[in-house]
């Protein structure tokens, strides 16, 4: 299978070949793929201007900055841009190192933050780390969603803690409002910094326009990427006043590039417009319902449906990779694993309740 071509929630391949794109590249194509608002953006961009450094205002990188402060959680209208969700974590930990003075930071088992060094550390699976020691140290990990194990790990010597408000790569598990409230509090008396990770998360993909939202906080930060500009490269890093003050001289050569930014502007403004938030929330109760369903009529062998919007995990009773190779192969649909027994769902967020009777209808035909 090669691909060559995508409209919407499908894919094409150079035979002809129409899929269900469930995946939608672990996220990065939330308004679906060549949206024309965003294809339009990008062309006329190229025209206009391919590339100038950052110390250079340009109108799609202020347009950037000034969208993201404004969905930004709270009062983190603080924006740093860079090219990748990775990068994203890097600043997050530099700031947090820098405007604390401290140097331990607190994540989580099953943590999943990025393949860059700094990120990697914050990266619980040995299987990511392997092949490259020494990593930075001074990272503590403890077990998700445990409050107290947190609580009694963040101490005044605590930089940061780094939570991924529904763990992706670990399974597709969602944290409880109880855990992400006390994680705030015990870094707020502590003077660390909260950093919700929701490069996966965030956007509309849960339901909402930021997972950490659904606990009622505001964390210090909050990273995003994946599909910010459509899948073009492009992360960014959201601040609180008292963290961006420990930014330093952290900087990047293609920090805001015009292109993504350009993407990024259409993107962010047909998620706001088109209400996709909303939507992701309304056809990913649909979807797990109908998934559900699905299980207790045909004895599917599916243990549980966990996530939230349109960011499911299928635990299954067998291995997903096959799973996933029969659905592409014979059902035309793809999608992902989150582990070995583990589909994830991460469609984009413009698919109807058609798209998810498609889904399902193939679920039932592969796992019966």
């Amino acid at each position: 299978m090669e691909l060559a071509g995508g409209d919407g929630v499908h894919l094409v391949d150079t035979d002809g070949r129409e899929y269900l794109d469930f995946g939608a590249s672990y996220a990065c194509v939330p308004v679906g793929h060549c949206h024309p608002d965003v294809v339009s953006a990008v062309r006329e961009q190229a025209g206009d201007l391919l590339y100038v450094q950052a110390s250079y205002p340009t109108a799609t990188r202020t347009a950037t900055y000034e969208k993201l402060g404004a969905i930004a959680p709270g009062s983190l209208d603080n924006v740093w841009l860079c090219n990748s969700g990775t990068e994203a974590v890097e600043a997050a930990l530099k700031f947090a190192r820098s405007a604390t003075g401290r140097t331990e930071v607190i994540a989580a088992k099953r943590a999943f933050h990025g393949r860059t060094m700094g990120a990697l550390s914050l990266t619980w699976k040995p299987k990511y780390r392997a092949g490259f020691d020494p990593i930075p140290r001074g990272v503590r990990f403890v077990p998700y969603g445990d409050g107290e194990a947190l609580a009694e790990a963040v101490t005044e010597d605590t930089a940061a803690v780094f939570l991924e408000p529904i763990q992706g790569e670990g399974g597709i598990h969602p944290a409880s409002v109880d855990y992400l409230q006390t994680a705030r509090e015990a870094t707020a008396e502590a003077g660390a910094a909260l950093v919700c990770d929701e490069i996966q998360t965030g956007l509309g993909r849960t339901g909402q326009l930021w997972a950490c939202e659904r606990a009622g906080i505001v964390p210090d930060a909050v990273t995003t990427a994946k599909g910010v500009a459509s899948g073009l490269p492009l992360g960014a890093t959201l601040c609180a006043d008292w963290l961006a003050d420990g930014a330093g001289n952290h900087g990047s050569t293609f920090s805001g590039n015009p292109i993504p930014c350009a993407a990024a502007v259409a993107t962010l403004d047909t998620i706001v417009d088109e209400r996709l938030p909303e939507h992701a929330a309304a056809v990913g109760s649909y979807l797990r319902s109908e998934i559900e369903a699905a299980t207790e009529t045909h004895d599917l062998p599916i243990r549980e449906v966990r996530g939230a919007g349109l960011m499911l995990g299928v635990q299954l009773r067998r291995g997903a990779n096959r799973v996933l190779r029969e659905l592409a192969l014979s059902e035309n649909v793809l999608a992902l694993p989150a582990g070995r027994t583990v589909l994830r769902l991460l469609p984009p967020l413009t698919v109807t309740e058609s798209d998810a009777d498609r889904l399902v209808d193939a679920l039932v035909e592969v796992l019966s």
